[in-house]
């Protein structure tokens, strides 16, 4: 929770932040608590980070020569 003068000095990256998490901003105004939410909350899916992934059919990973992926380090 913040005060309505804290929100005036920072509004555009709050208001950005609400936006991206989803999450309310609770502002104290005159002893009174408001909110800020976004209409539509943000989608967990958005929220998952890129990763790397295999394009192909499972099947050609089952039958694929590992040998050159596997580390021949272990004693």
């Amino acid at each position: 929770m913040l005060k309505a003068s804290n929100l005036r000095a920072d509004i555009f990256r709050l208001l950005d932040k609400v936006i991206e998490t989803g999450h309310p901003l609770e502002i104290e105004r005159k002893g009174q608590i408001l909110q800020i939410i976004p209409k539509e909350s943000a989608s967990k899916l958005s929220k998952l980070a890129k990763h790397d992934c295999i394009l192909c059919n499972p099947e050609e990973l089952i039958h694929m020569d590992w040998e050159k992926e596997w580390k021949h380090d272990i004693p």
